[in-house]
């Protein structure tokens, strides 16, 4: 997978600042998988995410897309450490990333099931009903078995 320059730069538009955020910054000190941050893994998922949806034409709103994805991970806490119930955090996680987006910014329908289907099928009930969903949930799988196999570097882009 590689995106141009000119496609990084979309990115970067269609994030609107959301990686510059304070809460950004704390994302990068938290470890997602392996030795990757929550910030590296979110961006992983932002940059495949576009490109599938870009090479493949599928016709997903690239601002919804890129927002959602972003957000998908925004729990904002190291669910390796201080005693958190890590078993469950795979369960519990998308739930409280959606609160914690929605206590921050305005987000339309499609943003708000990207970040709570995102761990479908394990969150059963939690399915993604569109295709921006669709393409986040699949691209975290991938980022996310890339990351803990490798456990060096997130996904090259």
């Amino acid at each position: 997978m590689k995106l141009d320059e000119q496609e990084l730069s979309e990115i970067e538009l269609l994030l609107g600042g959301l990686e510059q955020t304070k809460e950004a910054a704390l994302m990068k000190k938290y470890i997602q998988h392996g030795q990757i941050s929550t910030y590296d893994h979110v961006i992983s998922v932002v940059r495949l995410s576009f490109y599938l949806n870009r090479r493949f034409h599928l016709g997903a709103s690239e601002a919804e897309l890129v927002r959602g994805a972003f957000l998908h991970d925004f729990y904002l806490y190291d669910w390796h450490e201080n005693g958190y119930i890590g078993r469950f955090h795979g369960l519990h996680h998308p739930r409280i990333a959606l609160q914690n987006a929605k206590e921050r910014y305005d987000l339309s329908e499609t943003e708000c099931n990207i970040i709570e289907s995102h761990m479908w099928p394990l969150t059963i009930f939690a399915v993604p009903k569109c295709r921006a969903a669709f393409i986040v949930c699949l691209a975290d799988k991938i980022c996310s078995s890339y990351e803990t196999l490798v456990r060096k570097r997130a996904l090259p882009c």
